[in-house]
């Protein structure tokens, strides 16, 4: 960054770098200057006046110019030379001005005694900001003792980004546990942040035992300040074997080196709460659900519709886990509170999650701590949104549709995109009082493009997770499953509070693709089948609770 020092206009140089104090402005007289000589006429009568000087001190026995007698030549050049004498003489004295100057600024930090205070002060300006032009570093001596004017402090304020923030910590197994959180991206990209793991038994003189760690960062790279770590720690044998208790703890380190971390206890088993046999089957439900994160504003109507489906659709050995994260106003959490009371339904809050920047209301955060959370508590768990509803082609069971796929870790499932606004013109119908699923009836059927899919996993062999599928799994994937399981995607739709039929097409739309937006839309009515069925199930199951409207 460029300087520019306040000075005279006589005084400044464009030419050269601004010195570390300006020259003084002294003001001086002068008489009238005599009429000009030519330059050969003065030079030719000082080689006469030299001549006539040397020949007369040779008379007088002086030592001639080139004797050796400094103090001799420099008479002689004097009486020789007085305008260049007069020179050098003026010269000599502002040095020492200066000089003497810039040894009373060192010693008191003054400003400039001379006339131009303005311009020193401006100077000490520099000198004290954060611009402090180069020539001063080599001007200034270097001090032995306390900091000098040019050395810049870095002061710390708060801090951007924790090292890991902690949501969940679980045993994964017998020997093996998974600490779940956050952690600042930044430290991850650019440095080399490591774990090391520690149990520390309740035992009276029982020595504490090192874990192997490893890390996975399970958000493909979506995370923003913050990404989200997943942090498994696996020992020789069982930790807690006699049971007596004792605590994980975690220290995370900020680089390879060992001199900078933090220390924390991620998880703690108090003396007889170990129980072996929760990690075996049979386990407790069939099929669990681990939502995304729900913000924003929701249509209660349309959450009601999708509990009251899939209950029915997974049938009574399945529970059903929802994360808050702003979007469970009063009157949603209303209509799943019968759902909780039977126990179909676990509602968590984590609207906390806000204050941490990760991305899209930290879902891999959330999905993650729902597969450990919840690791041995079903054969199979499902992943998917509150505006989609999963679905099996005529012919198929959920019993036999998984137990063929019993063989794989877990399988994607392709979607079936619908309308969010397209119904049919059927003067016969009272929309108002139908469903969602039951008069959305047109599906996208354009081909060729890639449709999000969702999956479901046994999560007892995953060690992390994402929103669409796990790459951190033991086993193979299957993909090809359209024919068996799909799932309806009703976009767009979860926050209409109002109608969400908009645009009505003629009954003639039932035969033929009808364009909008520039897709072809096809007439789909395999859910509105369900419908009846569905309500049926939902009076049945909440005889004995107030139903929403």
């Amino acid at each position: 960054m460029g300087l520019s020092v306040s000075s005279s206009p006589s005084h400044q140089n464009p030419g050269s770098l601004p010195t570390a104090f300006p020259p003084c402005t002294c003001q001086m007289s002068h008489t009238t200057p005599p009429t000009p000589i030519s330059r050969e006429r003065t030079n030719r009568r000082y080689r006469d006046q030299d001549r006539a000087t040397v020949e007369q001190m040779r008379k007088e026995g002086v030592p001639g110019p080139f004797s050796g007698n400094v103090v001799g030549k420099i008479l002689l050049f004097a009486e020789s030379k007085p305008v260049i004498a007069t020179l050098l003489a003026f010269s000599v004295v502002m040095i020492v001005w200066n000089l003497q100057l810039y040894h009373d600024n060192l010693l008191s930090s003054s400003s400039c005694h001379c006339a131009a205070t303005t311009s020193a002060r401006t100077t000490a300006t520099f000198l004290n900001s954060s611009t402090t032009p180069l020539v001063s570093l080599s001007a200034a001596p270097f001090r032995t003792t306390g900091p000098g004017p040019n050395k810049r402090e870095f002061k710390v304020y708060g801090n951007a980004a924790a090292l890991f923030v902690q949501m969940g910590a679980y045993r994964g197994g017998v020997d093996t546990f998974a600490i779940v959180g956050l952690a600042s991206k930044p430290v991850h990209v650019y440095g080399d942040p490591w774990f090391k793991c520690e149990w520390v038994p309740d035992k009276p003189g029982s020595e504490p035992v090192t874990g192997k760690s490893y890390h996975i960062l399970p958000d493909w790279g979506y995370g923003r300040v913050y990404t989200v770590v997943v942090v498994n720690c696996t020992f020789p044998t069982n930790p807690n074997s006699d049971n007596s208790g004792g605590k994980l703890t975690l220290y995370a380190y900020y680089s390879p080196s060992h001199e900078k971390f933090e220390k924390f206890t991620a998880l703690e088993e108090s003396p007889g709460s170990y129980n072996e046999s929760k990690f075996k089957a049979p386990f407790q439900y069939d099929y669990l659900y681990c939502g995304s994160s729900l913000y924003g504003t929701l249509s209660p109507k349309r959450i009601r519709e999708w509990m009251a489906y899939h209950t029915w659709f997974f049938g009574p050995r399945s529970h059903f886990v929802f994360h808050d994260a702003g979007g469970m106003s009063a009157k949603v959490r209303a209509v799943l509170e019968p759902w909780v009371r039977l126990g179909r339904a676990t509602v968590q809050d984590i609207r906390d999650q806000d204050q941490f920047d990760g991305y899209y209301y930290n879902q891999f955060l959330v999905v993650n701590d729902c597969l450990h959370r919840y690791r041995y508590a079903a054969n199979w768990t499902f992943f998917f949104d509150v505006d989609e509803y999963i679905y099996l082609p005529e012919g198929n069971s959920l019993e036999s549709v998984m137990q063929e796929f019993s063989n794989y870790t877990q399988f994607t499932i392709e979607q079936n995109p619908m309308s969010s606004y397209l119904c049919l013109n059927d003067s016969t119908q009272d929309y108002s009082r139908q469903w969602g699923f039951e008069k959305l009836l047109f599906r996208d059927s354009t081909t060729g493009t890639w449709k999000d899919r969702k999956y479901a996993i046994q999560a007892r062999l995953a060690f992390a997770t994402g929103v669409h599928m796990s790459e951190n799994v033991v086993g193979e994937a299957l993909h090809k499953t359209e024919d068996k399981i799909r799932y309806y995607h009703y976009h767009n739709t979860i926050q209409v509070l109002g109608e969400p039929c908009r645009v009505f097409l003629p009954p003639s739309s039932r035969w033929k693709a009808n364009m909008f937006d520039k897709k072809p839309y096809v007439f789909d009515d395999k859910m509105k089948k369900l419908a009846d069925t569905i309500k049926w199930f939902e009076r049945k199951t909440l005889g004995n609770f107030s139903r929403p409207a």
